[in-house]
């Protein structure tokens, strides 16, 4: 069985201005995933973030592009933007582009990054997250 690897991300509200994402963000997110994992649609998570943007990675055995995965990216990002609209934080929502989830989250604002592979024995992951920057930042670093 294959494993799907998704990090879909969203600035949802920063705290303060672009720096970074306020605990209440991060805990709603946590929570919405937590009861995913429990029903078994992900096999596990884990919620951090980059800058303003809060990341959600998922690992599952979905598929790319699955309706119910971006389903739950979308619904988190709605009940967080509400969070951040409550806490007046900066920006809340605003790469939350349309008002209604239409089975796919490409092209609604958050962004999406998804891998499906085989899974081995051992299998580490990195994810290199980034805010307001560009790719080529990594090749210094990295070379």
């Amino acid at each position: 069985m294959k494993t799907t690897f998704s990090i879909i991300k969203a600035d949802v509200g920063g705290f303060p201005g672009h720096s970074s994402v306020h605990e209440k963000l991060i805990e709603a997110a946590e929570k919405n995933l937590s009861e995913a994992k429990n029903e078994g649609l992900l096999i596990d998570f884990h919620v951090t973030h980059c800058g303003d943007d809060l990341e959600l990675l998922m690992t599952h055995h979905r598929g790319e592009n699955n309706e119910e995965i971006h389903s739950l990216a979308w619904n988190t990002f709605t009940k967080a933007t509400e969070i951040a609209k409550s806490l007046g934080l900066y920006g809340a929502g605003q790469d939350l582009l349309k008002d209604a989830f239409s089975g796919n989250i490409r092209g609604l604002g958050p962004g999406v990054a998804e891998m499906e592979f085989t899974e081995r024995k051992s299998e580490p992951l990195i994810a290199f997250l980034m805010d307001k920057t560009e790719p080529g930042a990594f090749n210094l670093p990295i070379f």
